[in-house]
């Protein structure tokens, strides 16, 4: 639900706890003003909820329709904030500058009083045409029982204007010495504050950038291919079946599978993948995907809601809104700071009305108005949402899709990776790397690949695609088996033409009676030093040859965990697989630990114990065997070329294997948590030092007294300030 007049921390918290009150569990996020309630909530009872905390709520149907949405609403209030601010300004500037160049700012006669008279309904004018926000604001916390930021700016400028009018109307109530007006101070202010508010909001639309450019992805039409021939058909109007087709330069509209054609598409803005893809028959397409020079026909498999391009985008979206643990603390301090701030601004005008030097009305109000203005807790508010925001944006930019600010929060602090080996590390698709013989005269490679294959081909087990692979790639055809045999952990029997083959480990030949001699001892060892899975073929009671199968590294594996071990990251091998082919993936990678053998449960096992050693555990994994480490790791990173429940279980998801996006993505939790402090430093030093400024602490020794002016400027620059900063994270170089 998009809550438009929601303007500061103590408007989340006020939001928050009329929720918790009526217990529902609702999520508050300042810097998108978005409140999200738990399902099961009506639409009426939430806006009811909000109403109690006085706040007007507008339902959010659709979450990319909500994005647009909250685009044009900052872009109509940016042309609206930026005119009250140069109408504003306009009458307050030339005040200002009268007053500074000796102009007589008081009240002393009946022709200064007609003056100031009309001056002072030019500005009640424009505090309510310009200015009318903040009242109205003002009133709804009233009438809530409550206080925010509107009530500050309202009660600081209101005071400042009922103050000069009451002086033109009466002069006489007051000392001749205090016969000053301010109208200058409650336009400027309201100028100021309007002019900081739109130059916030340009800012602000920067953050939600990434999201802006995923909803721009996802196409509104299709060609959907009927047989009255191809028709332009809206994307709602299409359902799971329906074949369409993709011209070159098309966007790919829902999630399908090729029927036809080949062509290359560019997944870039959806994985970060720079390199096109090349589709062919009963490949997946993906929705928002752009199509190069071919043309592909291709069925839908999911409606609109459900694409992934769509989930991406309701991900990215939710860990924007999210809070990290550093916010909530921040939104705790925030929700009293303005009843807190209310009270010393009255305590320190009447210690200035008291105690203070001639004339002591006219400071009381400046300090009045002075502490009301600048000790609006905006900056405060903004330092942890913008950054999050910002930094889920450039995360999904690199192809990382991170769930909750939490997770993010959690990320900069990983001490130790804890790595799966098959599919994550390395490719997760056997390969046949070589073929050692054992009689080199006698042997035919296209002959034993064509007996290989061919059993293969009838028993299903995960190795035998390595070999129908390799008889595809060098052009061997398969036959049929005259005879075929599986033993369970053996291997193969079959006969292929008038030849008698097995195909399998040392055990099936040793049951076989097939001797395996030295020569082939020494191709057994080397192939388990290499971490290499030895197949053995032999043919009429002969050992032919030893084939050697290998799940390849990923490319990019090496030197994207030399970057996480230049982090100061620790790094651990998890496999199921044997001890042998772990440790000499290991070897090559660099990984100094390695725990090899290990069943799904016993994974879990060994995150908590690696937790227990003090460690901050970070678990990478892409299958469902990993899905419970995931969950017991402090931060659970899933491939997106894994399976759903792995993506689920995960805190960080990576939309492509490159591991080297992986170091990257602690490296942004890290500056992205620098970016928070640093905002957090800047608003609490600004609220710190500027209130007891404000409230004239410097007058007694410099005899300065902060203008209410100067105050509604440093505001609204604070708040300016957090965004800005926040945005650095866009291009902020990572390491």
């Amino acid at each position: 639900m998009f809550v438009p007049d929601m303007s500061c921390a103590s408007c989340v918290v006020k939001i928050e706890k009329a929720f918790a009150n009526a217990g529902v569990d609702a999520r508050v996020n300042l810097a998108d003003k978005q409140v999200s309630a738990a399902k099961g909530v009506s639409v009426a009872d939430a806006q009811q909820i909000l109403a109690s905390a006085g706040y007007r709520g507008e339902v959010v149907e659709d979450a990319a329709n909500a994005m647009a949405d909250k685009a044009a609403h900052d872009a109509k209030e940016y042309r609206t904030r930026i005119i009250q601010s140069v109408v504003t300004l306009g009458v307050g500037i030339p005040l200002m500058i009268w007053g500074m160049s000796g102009g007589d700012m008081t009240v002393h006669s009946d022709s200064s009083r007609w003056n100031w008279g009309a001056v002072s309904l030019l500005c009640l004018l424009l505090l309510i045409s310009c200015g009318g926000h903040f009242y109205q604001g003002m009133w709804r916390a009233l009438k809530a029982k409550s206080a925010n930021m509107d009530t500050l700016i309202a009660l600081g400028t209101g005071c400042a204007w009922l103050y000069s009018s009451a002086v033109v109307l009466f002069p006489n109530w007051f000392p001749e010495g205090t016969r000053h007006v301010y109208f200058e101070a409650s336009v400027m202010i309201i100028g100021l504050i309007n002019l900081g508010h739109s130059l916030e909001l340009r800012a602000r639309g920067k953050t939600s950038e990434a999201v802006q450019k995923l909803i721009g992805l996802q196409a509104n039409t299709a060609l959907l291919i009927t047989d009255a021939g191809d028709q332009q058909t809206p994307i709602a109007d299409l359902k799971p079946g329906d074949v369409l087709r993709l011209r070159p330069g098309d966007r790919v509209a829902l999630d399908g599978e090729v029927v036809s054609g080949e062509s290359l598409l560019d997944e870039s803005m959806l994985t970060g993948e720079p390199m096109p893809v090349r589709k062919t028959r009963e490949d997946t397409v993906s929705a928002g995907t752009i199509n190069g020079d071919g043309t592909l026909t291709y069925r839908v498999t999911v409606g609109p809601k459900d694409t992934r391009l769509a989930k991406i985008i309701a991900l990215v979206q939710e860990a924007q809104t999210s809070k990290m643990p550093i916010g909530r603390l921040t939104d705790k301090i925030a929700g009293v700071f303005v009843p807190v701030v209310v009270v010393i601004a009255l305590l320190a005008a009447v210690l200035w009305y008291f105690f203070g030097p001639a004339p002591q009305l006219s400071h009381a109000l400046v300090v009045l108005t002075s502490v009301l203005i600048i000790a609006c807790p905006c900056a405060l508010g903004l330092a942890t949402p913008m950054s999050i925001m910002v930094a889920v944006g450039r995360a999904a930019q690199m192809g990382v899709l991170i769930k909750n600010g939490e997770a993010l929060q959690t990320a900069s602090n990983v001490s130790c990776v804890v790595l799966d080996k098959t599919g994550t590390i390395t490719e997760g698709k056997p390969q046949l790397v070589a073929i050692h013989a054992i009689d080199t005269d006698e042997l035919d490679e296209a002959r034993l690949l064509q007996a290989v294959a061919s059993l293969e081909l009838q028993s299903g087990h995960p190795l035998a695609q390595a070999f129908l692979n390799a008889a595809k790639a060098r052009g061997v055809d398969v036959v049929a088996p005259a005879a075929f045999e599986y033993r369970q952990g053996q291997g193969i029997v079959g006969t292929i033409g008038d030849d008698h083959w097995l195909l399998g480990n040392r055990k099936l030949l040793t049951a076989m009676d097939v001797t395996v001699d030295q020569t082939a001892q020494q191709q057994l060892d080397n192939a388990a030093t290499l971490g290499q899975t030895p197949v053995l073929a032999a043919k009429n009671g002969k050992l032919e040859a030893i084939l050697a199968i290998s799940d390849p590294i990923r490319g990019d594996a090496k030197a994207a965990l030399a970057a996480l071990q230049q982090q100061g990251k620790k790094l651990v091998l998890l496999s199921g697989d044997n001890q042998h082919t772990a440790n000499a993936v290991a070897k090559q990678l660099g990984i100094e630990q390695v725990i090899a053998g290990v069943m799904p449960d016993e994974k879990q096992a060994w995150v908590k114990k690696l937790q227990q050693q003090g460690e901050v555990v970070a678990m990478v994994g892409d299958g469902i065997n990993d899905a419970p480490a995931l969950a017991a790791a402090d931060v659970g990173v899933a491939l997106g070329t894994g399976t759903e429940v792995a993506i689920e279980s995960a805190d960080l998801t990576l939309l492509t294997p490159r591991l080297e996006n992986l170091a990257q993505a602690f490296a942004l939790s890290k500056a992205t948590l620098s970016n928070i402090k640093q905002n957090l430093f800047g608003a609490f030093i600004y609220n710190s030092c500027g209130i007891p400024i404000a409230a004239g602490v410097l007058y007694p020794f410099f005899g300065v007294l902060l203008s209410p002016v100067i105050a509604g400027a440093a505001m609204a620059l604070s708040s300016l300030t957090v965004v800005t900063n926040a945005n650095r994270l866009r291009h902020q170089r990572l390491q």
